[in-house]
């Protein structure tokens, strides 16, 4: 996912999520597989600098939780053909009992 773009972002004050399209070939056929990757943001006390973090306070919870919620109905539109850009999504099982 390195120098790609997001294909959509989400976020809830300082956490967000991005959407990934990422290509693979399965069976000689070139599939879309659509992930999800989530971060905070936070300023650095020392440097000043803007940073990003994959930990996430009580508080931040709620919202990363938010921010991945959008993004898997984003997934599922594109699974179902409703985004207009659902050839070839590759529709991974969900699996029963994994928490």
């Amino acid at each position: 996912m390195t120098g790609q773009t997001p294909m959509a972002k989400f976020r809830a004050g300082q956490v967000s999520a991005a959407l990934w399209q990422n290509d693979i070939q399965v069976r000689g056929q070139t599939i879309k597989v659509l992930k999800a990757t989530v971060q905070r943001r936070y300023k650095d006390k020392e440097s000043g600098e803007w940073k990003y973090s994959m930990s996430f306070s009580r508080n931040e919870i709620p919202l990363a939780i938010y921010c991945l919620q959008k993004a898997f109905e984003k997934i599922i539109e594109a699974n179902n053909g409703s985004s207009g850009d659902s050839n070839n999504v590759v529709d991974e099982p969900i699996l029963d009992g994994v928490i």
